[in-house]
């Protein structure tokens, strides 16, 4: 399909849809997890769990979650703005770098992959608001379940390596991205983010790949911000501008969405709202059942291979544990091959179920910092939902 007829189709194809039931969280504090894959696909992406066309947001299955990458076709989608560009020229396409620089550069896709280091980065990238369906009473926004992330193998150029050939000015503090997709409306405020100079890393690129290919068009062809570690609102898509700044700029995204209180349990409550707020930054430690679903079907005494993967902002995966007696006893799953720091980590335990019935299965994960996965019913509310990571567990019938 040429990209000038990627949105045409999706929307048209896509504007039947209705959103799934909402529910009210279980007595674990799960997020809901019974919301079906829709029957129809946007271009590029196999049938996910659909929210909204407009602007478009898809959620990822479980049973995605079983393996380290997650392919580009079940990678989840998440946009801000309703007014994403319909057609994209990769021959005309420039980015923008002006501000605090020496120079400001209008950089072709060519010249991107032809002018300067190629590198790639295996990392994360996770919605601050996954699981927030788990929270009660309900906090505003999406209600995902677990599937607004996913692992990829981002290839691209360092945004250093793009500041360094702009020529920073000696006062220069603070990076602003922008992207193509803008608000229906002037007085909406456009999705604009911003990291302070300091944070910058190695790590941090303007990818154009995603698994070996060009970026899913849903995904911000055809390039967007990768800032491994970091949850998924500073990941900007279809970037377009890179502007430096001396000061920080105050921004709706920055200084009202995507922040949590400022206290030690980043928590509040509805009747109480904490201040002052921070912005949410890196990705706390997270594991997640891919197979078996809940309600598979498994016969006794016979071996079931729990599958998952987890992950955390950077320090690594030590231990993944797995409970089926409520978390009174744990044992020991088996990692796979460590794909890089902020990768998913793969796992698996093998379990032989006696007793006919329901069986509650648990994953905990632990990181090299021994920081670990909460029990869901400890992790306090706060009003925007974000950075829930409690002990997942999914429940089986035994026959």
């Amino acid at each position: 399909m040429q990209r000038r007829e990627f949105f045409k189709k999706s929307f048209a194809a896509a504007s039947a849809l209705a959103l799934a039931d909402t529910l009210g969280a279980s007595e674990t504090r799960q997020p809901i997890d019974n919301r079906k894959v829709s029957s129809i696909a946007f271009p590029e992406k196999r049938p996910l769990i659909t929210y909204s066309d407009r602007p478009p947001l898809l959620e990822s299955p479980r049973e995605t979650f079983s393996r380290a990458i997650t392919p580009n076709d079940e990678f989840f989608v998440r946009w801000h703005m309703p007014e994403i560009p319909t057609h994209i020229d990769p021959a005309t396409y420039k980015i923008h770098i002006n501000g605090a620089v020496e120079r400001e550069l209008h950089i072709s896709l060519d010249s991107l992959k032809l002018d300067f280091e190629q590198v790639e980065v295996t990392a994360v990238l996770q919605c601050g608001g996954n699981s927030r369906s788990a929270f009660t009473p309900t906090a505003g926004g999406i209600q995902w379940g677990h599937g607004a992330m996913g692992c990829a193998k981002w290839k691209g150029v360092r945004l250093r390596d793009l500041l360094s050939r702009a020529g920073l000015k000696k006062d220069a503090a603070w990076i602003g991205f922008n992207g193509l997709d803008n608000a229906a409306y002037y007085e909406t405020p456009n999705f604009v983010r911003e990291m302070p100079l300091e944070d910058l890393d190695d790590h941090v690129i303007v990818a154009y790949e995603m698994n070996g290919e060009d970026l899913p068009y849903l995904n911000g062809y055809p390039l967007r911000l990768v800032i491994p570690g970091h949850y998924s609102d500073s990941w900007v898509k279809m970037l377009s501008n890179i502007t430096v700044t001396t000061e920080y700029q105050k921004l709706f995204f920055m200084d009202v969405a995507y922040r949590v209180p400022d206290n030690d349990c980043e928590c509040e409550t509805p009747e109480n709202r904490f201040k002052p707020t921070k912005p949410i930054t890196t990705m706390n430690v997270k594991s997640i059942i891919g197979y078996p679903t809940n309600n598979t079907i498994v016969h006794h005494n016979t071996h079931l291979v729990v599958r998952g993967v987890a992950f955390d902002d950077g320090h690594g995966i030590r231990d993944v544990l797995i409970s089926t007696d409520g978390g009174k006893t744990w044992g020991t799953a088996l990692l796979d091959k460590d794909a890089g720091r902020y990768a998913f980590r793969a796992f698996r335990y093998a379990i032989k179920p006696t007793k006919m019935g329901k069986l509650t299965i648990m994953a905990k994960a632990i990181n090299r910092l021994g920081a670990e996965q909460p029990f869901a019913h400890e992790i306090k509310w706060n009003h925007g939902g974000y950075k829930f990571n409690g002990i997942d567990a999914v429940t089986v019938e035994v026959i």
